[in-house]
Parts: C-alpha cells; structure tokens; sequence
C-alpha cells in the first residue's frame, strides 16, 4: 500500500531524469501536489505530458538570484516536502582536478542545497507546521572512490549539512535527513557500469551483490518524508546494498 501525501506541497530538484523524476511521479501518484524544478526545458515537458498535475518550473539553481525568483514562498506557495536530488558530477583524478570543475560540483550538490533549503524552510518556520526535508548524497559520502575526488568532498559536506539542518531545524518540527545510495540503475547509471567487469569491481564489495534499483531509493525517500518516520531526523540512510557496513 503505497504512503499517502494527500494535502501536501512538495517540491522535487533535478525532477527531469532519474531518481529525481520517479520521486517527483511517486509523491504525485501518492496525492502530492508536486512542484518539479529542473533547468532542462524539455525534461519538464515530458515530465507534465506523463502527469499533468505536476507544475513544472525550469531554473538552474546554481544560478543564485534566479533560484530566489522562481522558488519564493508568494511565486510557488507553500511547501510541506522538500526533496533536493539535483547534482552534477565530473570525474577527475585528484591531480587534475580543476577550480572550475570544483566550483560547479560544490555550487549545485552542496550551495544550492543550502540556498533551495532556506527559501522552503523559511515558508515551513513561518507557517508553523513543521514539515520535512531529503537531501540525495550517495556512498561516496563515506568511501573514497577513484576519480570521484570533488564528488565524493562535495557528498561528505551533503551530509554533514543535513546534519546541522536537523539540529537548528529540529525546533521547529521540520526534519532533515539524506538518502545515500550505491550506484544506482538510472538511465545514467546502466550506461555508466554497462561493462560487466567494470561493474564487478563494485558489486563484488556489495553484500547483497547488486547495483540499486530507482525505486529503492525513492522508497527510502518517500518514507522519511511521511509521518512513518516523524520520529526520525538527522540520518544518512544507506541504500547500499550493505556496501558501508564493510
């Protein structure tokens, strides 16, 4: 039985492709009015023909003052549910690593979240009725992994402001927690680890023995913003297969 979310606002980043898309169509299916943010136009297109109710916004948030303009609380109303899946990622070798691929990655996997954050968690202190926020941070939070230098820097900080959100939000009965996945078997993702030994080097360090599915996570998602988990706050929830417990 799926979780209901009748009467809710939520608001899903990066809603155009992936876990971001599957979330955003799961809280619709569930009775959430959804707001779906992307930057890709044609994304949001697609993502309105297969569900209708879903109002779209096209902005890219590592654009500070056009993410103040499109996501305020008197352009979009009120927001109950905050999902931020949006990320970039680009691999280098630590040595190569560049300031310009360092400042993309940490300006939308970590100041975006912040900047999206505050404007919703703004509206939700106001109102007074608390709500809750997922942040999407991955494995590589907690594991380095080969070329993944700025990703895996960006997803350690991911999580440690999820933290601190659910500290200084607590008090407000609005609760943060992140989803950290393995790989993930997105559109992306299949092609990425498409060669079986390339996928082997990982799946062997999984317990379980299998890359996650997209509804892994958006089950995990759907269940820490509910009220199943309204005594929970503060966590990084490993969708992983077992792969940290190693």
């Amino acid at each position: 039985m799926e979780m209901c979310f009748s009467g809710r606002r939520a608001l899903v980043t990066g809603a155009g492709k992936g876990i971001g898309r599957a979330t955003a169509l799961a809280l619709a299916r569930c009775g959430a009015e959804v707001t779906a943010v992307t930057r890709t136009r044609a994304d949001l297109d697609s993502l309105v023909l297969e569900c209708p109710s879903i109002r779209p916004v096209c902005v890219d948030l590592a654009d500070w003052d056009a993410t103040d303009a499109a996501l305020r609380d008197d352009v979009i109303g009120p927001i109950d549910l905050l999902v931020n899946n949006a990320a970039c990622t680009t691999l280098q070798p630590f040595l190569e690593v560049t300031p310009e691929e360092f400042d993309k990655a940490f300006n939308v996997n970590v100041k975006a979240v912040l900047h999206v954050s505050q404007l919703v968690a703004r509206g939700m202190k106001t109102r007074g009725r608390g709500g809750a926020i997922v942040n999407l941070s991955s494995q590589a939070s907690q594991r380095a992994l080969q070329d993944h230098t700025v990703y895996c820097a960006t997803k350690g900080a991911l999580d440690m402001l999820t933290r601190v959100m659910a500290l200084e939000l607590g008090e407000h009965q609005i609760r943060v927690n992140s989803v950290n996945p393995t790989v993930v078997m997105t559109e992306m993702g299949r092609l990425g680890w498409r060669d079986p030994d390339k996928a082997r080097t990982m799946t062997s360090r999984i317990p379980l023995g299998r890359f996650a599915e997209v509804e892994d996570v958006v089950n995990s998602v759907l269940f820490l913003l509910s009220d199943k988990s309204s005594m929970t706050s503060g966590v990084t929830l490993p969708v992983d297969g077992g792969f940290l417990a190693c």
